[in-house]
């Protein structure tokens, strides 16, 4: 088929596809498939169309119009995919945020997930009930239940008892033609057996010819003795007989290749009370090896092992051991976590698990803890090893992780052997780690794909590696990442002809018109691991390191409107390719396109780089190129900067004939004029909204005359937008914050401390945001001279009334002062001096990014418990979107970060609490009650002591 014609054939399938999908959900614009088109795996493939699919009908439809069209498409989760199962040169499907429902039922024992449902949010819908799913891989905090099935992801404690095959209760499945079967449903598993006589005769065939070929049946048995994703889960035709059961199974591990599993119910697996960890070093890699087969005796829930050149790797990080630096290569260490539900319980089994060590030379250990911080230190160096290789690797080559399993009676022998391949091929930089109770070992090199010989040199090593591996061990080449077009050409050398052609029948089965996921799994090409393999070209130093994980994407508020940090970085670095290649016109487009896409849209809010392995803030690329687009608007920016007070002044003014129109004309006549304007001006003038604060005209150096003297002093610095901001018209307590705050301070006997020229003072982040870095630096520098003067040198802590202003503070200022925002502040300094009486009321409590970033969420919360009776925390909002001014001038940004909020506002709640003024204004307007400081509630139900 020629170009022309295949764009043709395109061209249709998208016009048969608008009849039913809507048209902002089919993308075809090349940058964006560019950027959608991405997962976290070194392959590039670009598809032709990206569906956005919001229900169970639109997947169907676009199914069965592939299928009528003959056009190849595949399913994408969430992109963590490693092997390239999630990339496609076709059509890509993947789905909005209204596949996230789940019901639990059975008290826990059960739940049922939408493919969309991330895997931590599920457990965290277990943890009442003290259960969990059983599937942990290390990308849950990202990966969704429709990636965790289809790849059979585990994990470090899973093991092969409680992955997803094991711990399947039913599914609903929608295959190649579109036909639907839930196997929890008896009605609608007898109206597939009528519709599909030809799959449920078919997979009886293969049950009788697989369990009749005893060479291939103890083949397979050997095979899932150890974690095994390589091919498709050919147990299922040993482990079952019922076809129904045999197609339930198969669907796990299958990659999107037989079919889209629309829904899932897992039986759940216990969340123990009490786990605690140890990490123990030993000389070598063979003591380790034989400490691992006599642990694996004993009560432990996970056993990690870590190479002497992955111990290095993270040695100078900081909270490690300290003989960590001090180990030679050959050490080897074991990291040993056990579970228990009662403190007895756990610490005989730590006694346990030691004595059956006493054989042993540990050379240095930390020994068992159930202390919070040491645990997270502890599984810190092992999850930290993986970004450690990603963070010092040259610019323009790739991280690749493999995760292979050996018998664990040849684990010190594989080692060695990869060893020495790393050796063989100049991987210096590799290392070793994985969970070895199960013998899955990962190995983490880097790689460039620039030049043939590279190429060649990758090419040489897989072979080798898949010899060692699945010839020489007769272990699995893919443990738990999935087979995907990395291992295709070697599914066959691992499970032999026989394997082979059964997995292939099963394919032909499903999948006649081979449309599903083509190239993924059953794949006749010996040479697509090395082929379509992605250019990662240098485009910025403070983003060369992302490695493409997504593991940013669920907090990034701009990800349903328009990208998100991974996707900014995809299409940063293929603007950066096309400039230094000296294609100017393509350049130019793609600029044009990123600058509403990528810059204007960016929230900039910094919460991508405490997801990122290896702390990338996309944001500060962001910003940085921020500087360039408003360069022109520097002048003003100065003179607003070098006259502050005459600025916020103008401000109130503003929002005081803002008050006065709608007294006078109403809101409906404002709203129209002022948006009416933004319409003519292409959306450069700020939206109108209704809940536009009035003015503050509140005299906060005439209410100090009336406040009390004390030995125990605050600094109170009030934001520029508290001070010019008062509140909304509907809101039940008219005050401004800055009454609010004094007010409370005064209650718990505090002096107030309001710096000199206050007026004039700024945190800088309304210029920073906008990449004004100078003048951001500039005013942050005054603002702590003068807190500095007024804390008396630090004596006094100071108290920022919104907590974006706190956070920038805390990172810009360099002199020793304690700065808080209102919930440190009031938990460490009031409530003590306090008198609370909570409230029988349910309120709504955001926490906003900066207070996630500076690890106040649990704070937040425990201080709305105190004073009401229900705090509801809505779901999937990390960030309001707000970004200082930009929910004025680019509303949609807010509106996508919080369009799930106003469904989580329970009935009869009538107001929420955060502690950031601007960003309390999107949370009104898009909930439909009026937000406020969260100080405000702490005022309403406290007294004096």
């Amino acid at each position: 088929m020629s170009t022309q014609e295949r764009d043709k054939h395109y061209h249709q399938l998208e016009a048969l596809l608008a009849v039913e999908i809507a048209a902002e959900r089919i993308i075809i614009e090349p940058a964006k498939r560019l950027a959608y088109g991405t997962d976290a795996s070194f392959y590039r493939l670009i598809p032709h169309i990206v569906l956005r699919l919001k229900n169970l009908d639109e997947v169907i439809y676009a199914i069965q119009c592939c299928r009528e069209m003959k056009i190849p498409f595949t399913f994408r989760a969430a992109g963590t995919s490693l092997s390239g199962q999630a990339v496609s040169d076709s059509v890509l499907i993947t789905l909005t945020d209204d596949w996230r429902g789940h019901e639990i039922i059975d008290n826990g024992n059960k739940i049922i997930l939408q493919p969309g449902v991330i895997g931590a949010d599920a457990n965290k819908y277990l943890a009442p009930f003290k259960r969990k799913i059983g599937p942990d891989p290390a990308s849950i905090n990202t990966c969704k239940i429709g990636g965790i099935a289809a790849n059979n992801a585990s994990g470090m404690c899973c093991g092969t008892a409680q992955n997803s095959y094991r711990t399947i209760d039913s599914v609903k499945v929608v295959l190649s033609d579109g036909t639907l079967l839930d196997t929890s449903s008896k009605e609608s598993i007898a109206a597939f057996r009528a519709a599909r006589p030809d799959i449920v005769e078919g997979l009886s065939a293969l049950v009788k010819e697989t369990q009749g070929n005893q060479p291939l049946t103890q083949r397979i048995r050997h095979k899932y003795r150890l974690k095994n994703t390589t091919g498709y889960s050919l147990n299922a035709l040993v482990d079952y007989s019922d076809p129904i059961e045999v197609l339930e199974h198969l669907m796990i591990g299958s990659e999107g290749t037989l079919g889209f599993i629309a829904e899932i119910t897992y039986n759940t697996v216990i969340e123990h009370n009490f786990k605690a960890s140890s990490l123990l070093v030993f000389a070598d890699i063979e003591e380790a090896c034989r400490a691992v087969t006599t642990l694996s005796k004993t009560p432990v829930a996970a056993v990690e092992l870590m190479d002497g050149r992955a111990l290095r790797s993270v040695a100078d990080k900081s909270g490690m051991p300290s003989f960590i630096q001090h180990l030679n290569l050959e050490a080897c260490a074991l990291l040993v976590e056990t579970h228990a539900s009662a403190q007895t319980d756990i610490d005989q089994q730590c006694d346990a698990i030691m004595a059956s060590l006493s054989d042993y030379t540990i050379i240095e250990s930390v020994p068992f803890t159930l202390d919070p911080t040491t645990v997270a230190t502890l599984w810190g160096i092992r999850k930290g090893m993986f970004p450690a290789v990603g963070a010092v690797r040259e610019v323009g080559t790739t991280v690749i992780i493999e995760d292979v399993a050996f018998p664990v009676e040849n684990l010190a022998n594989g080692v060695r052997d990869l060893q020495a391949l790393f050796d063989q091929y100049n991987y210096s930089e590799a290392i070793i780690f994985g969970h070895a109770l199960e013998g899955n070992l990962h190995f983490v090199f880097t790689q460039g794909f620039e030049s043939q010989p590279e190429i060649t040199r990758y090419g040489n090593f897989m072979d080798d590696v898949a010899d060692l591996v699945a010839v020489k061990y007769q272990g699995s080449l893919k443990a738990e990442h999935g087979t995907g077009r990395n291992m295709a050409p070697y599914v066959e050398l691992e499970w032999g002809k026989d394997g082979y052609r059964l997995m292939e029948k099963i394919k032909a089965l499903f999948d006649p018109q081979g449309l599903l996921n083509p190239g993924v799994i059953i794949n006749d090409n010996p040479h697509v691991h090395i082929e379509n393999l992605k250019p990662m070209p240098a485009a910025d130093s403070l983003v060369d390191r992302c490695i493409e994980c997504g593991f940013c994407e669920p907090v990034c508020p701009s990800r349903t409107l328009t990208l998100s940090p991974r996707q900014r970085i995809v299409l940063y670095r293929e603007l950066q390719r096309r400039r230094a290649s000296g294609e100017q016109t393509q350049a130019s487009e793609l600029e044009r396109i990123f600058e509403y896409q990528g810059i204007d849209t960016c929230a900039a809010t910094g919460l991508c780089a405490d997801r990122c392995p290896v702390g990338i803030n996309t944001g500060d690329l962001i910003k940085q190129l921020r500087t360039a687009k408003y360069q022109k608007f520097v002048p003003i920016a100065n003179w607003t900067a070098e006259h502050f007070g005459a600025t916020t002044a103008i401000t109130r003014a503003a929002l005081k004939a803002n008050q006065i129109a709608v007294n006078v004309i109403g809101e409906n006549a404002v709203s129209k004029m002022t948006n009416g304007i933004r319409h003519l001006t292409g959306n450069k003038t700020p939206i109108w909204l209704a809940e536009t604060p009035q003015s503050n005209q509140h005299k906060i150096d005439r209410a100090m005359e009336l406040l009390v003297r004390s030995d125990k002093k605050v600094v109170y610095l009030p934001s520029c937008a508290s001070r010019t901001m008062g509140q909304q018209s509907n809101a039940s307590d008219q005050r401004s914050l800055t009454e609010v705050t004094l007010s409370l301070i005064k209650k718990a006997g505090y002096e107030i401390i309001i710096p000199k020229q206050l007026e004039q003072q700024c945190c800088g982040m309304p210029y920073d945001s906008k990449g004004m870095t100078d003048i951001a630096l500039r005013k942050a520098q005054q603002l702590e001279a003068v807190l500095w003067q007024a804390s008396y040198q630090g004596e006094y802590p100071v108290l920022f009334d919104t907590s974006p202003c706190a956070k920038r503070s805390i990172d810009q200022f360099t002199k020793p002062m304690e700065i808080l925002e209102p919930t440190g502040f009031t938990a460490k300094y009031l409530v003590p001096n306090l008198s609370i009486t909570p409230k029988q009321e349910t309120v709504m409590l955001h926490v906003t990014c900066s207070s996630r970033r500076m690890g106040l969420e649990n704070d937040m919360l425990s201080l709305a418990k105190a004073c009401v009776s229900d705090v509801v925390v809505p779901e999937h909002i990390a960030c309001c979107g707000w970004a200082g001014d930009k929910g004025f001038t680019t509303p949609e940004l807010n509106q996508a970060a919080v369009h799930p909020l106003r469904e989580q506002v329970p009935q009869g709640c009538k107001r929420g609490f955060s502690n950031s003024r601007t960003c309390e204004i999107g949370l009104s307007n898009h909930s439909g009650v009026p937000y406020q400081s969260i100080l405000y509630l702490v005022d309403e139900v406290s007294a004096p002591l």
